[in-house]
């Protein structure tokens, strides 16, 4: 999945706008619109730790990457 799409996909599996998000990662509203809209296709790490944090999830999950059990 794509960062655009996964950054939407966990936003809304919290029930948060964009909005909420932007004010909860201390990030602006533009900054996540243009995350989720794929505009942004390459956001600094530490924009993207912000949203994990946020979101009570690792930076693995915010990024789409999966990491198999072992």
């Amino acid at each position: 999945m794509a960062l655009a799409q996964q950054l939407k996909h966990l936003r809304k599996e919290k029930g948060w706008s964009q909005q909420k998000l932007a004010q909860e990662a201390g990030l602006s509203l533009t900054g996540i619109t243009k995350m989720e809209q794929g505009i942004t296709t390459d956001p600094v790490i530490s924009s993207l730790r912000k949203i994990a944090d946020a979101l009570g999830v690792s930076l693995d999950q915010v990024i789409g990457r999966i990491i198999p059990k072992r």
